[in-house]
């Protein structure tokens, strides 16, 4: 029996639009009212999460890929960067002038380039980007527009005073061997082609959701979760059911126990009321 229900945002708990559809809002309330717990797992981090889930009253929030865990009330998981680690990441971005922003509980500061690419705006221009648009290319774009230069380097950055729990590089998926040999205490996951997420080794958005049915008292096997991306394949392979949205990749959509429709046409609502965690409309 489903006793937690975990999300990531874009591409599946939200449409193109960045909104929840009707169907998804509908789906999450009826379980709320069953007592299932519903939640978020997103490689986002507190500061982006208002605009991101359309104001939806989640029972908990599995971050950063798993590095920060909360309620509204309390802090369940806080797992950040060692020191050291911390600064030789800042010091290779400096170096190669590298584009990274650093994310703190409050904030995220880095790379105009990057803090860009978080907003609305971006968002919007990406939908009309092929998916394997050359990286190279967009660097070259975003510097014309003058988002790319950074104003200062990375080690002056007041945001490095407080702890970080990740740190996101503009980096291509041919690169992700070398950083890891590079970065042995780190570990890499992706929710695109352009960019990687950098979070201390050993953590992960199932971390995250391990760290909430411990706090819940429940079990794996009560727990079903929806993702889309290369970020979800630990967390979808290692819950009781893994759902894949039909707008996933196809090795998303491999390992997952069940593959539903797209997070444009009905998808979680469909997923949910297949598996009898909702009863839906008779």
């Amino acid at each position: 029996m489903i006793k937690a229900v975990f999300f990531d945002i874009d591409g599946t708990l939200v449409n193109k639009k960045a909104k929840a559809l009707a169907s998804t809002r509908k789906a999450i309330a009826e379980a709320q009212e069953k007592g299932i717990i519903c939640g978020i797992a997103t490689g986002r981090g507190p500061a982006h999460l208002s605009g991101q889930i359309d104001e939806l009253k989640l029972d908990v929030f599995v971050t950063y890929n798993g590095q920060l865990v909360y309620t509204e009330g309390e802090t369940i998981r806080s797992e950040t960067f060692a020191e050291e680690v911390l600064s030789d990441l800042v010091s290779f971005s400096d170096r190669y002038k590298r584009q990274i922003t650093f994310g703190s509980r409050r904030n995220f500061e880095g790379s105009s380039l990057m803090r860009f690419g978080q907003n609305k705006l971006a968002k919007k221009v990406a939908q009309f980007l092929p998916r394997h648009f050359p990286v190279g290319a967009a660097k070259k774009v975003l510097g014309y527009l003058r988002f790319y230069k950074t104003k200062t380097r990375y080690h002056e950055l007041d945001i490095l005073k407080e702890p970080i729990y990740q740190c996101v590089l503009l980096s291509p998926e041919s690169e992700t061997p070398r950083l890891r040999e590079r970065f042995p205490e780190c570990h890499f996951t992706r929710s695109n082609p352009y960019a990687v997420d950098i979070i201390p080794k050993g953590g992960s958005k199932i971390q995250g959701i391990q760290a909430c049915i411990d706090y819940f008292g429940l079990s794996m096997n009560e727990v079903m979760a929806f993702g889309d991306s290369w970020n979800d394949i630990e967390m979808l392979k290692g819950v009781g059911v893994g759902v894949a949205m039909g707008n996933a990749q196809k090795d998303i959509k491999d390992i997952a126990d069940y593959v539903t429709d797209s997070n444009e046409n009905d998808g979680i609502y469909q997923a949910m009321k297949h598996f009898n965690v909702i009863e839906g409309e008779k």
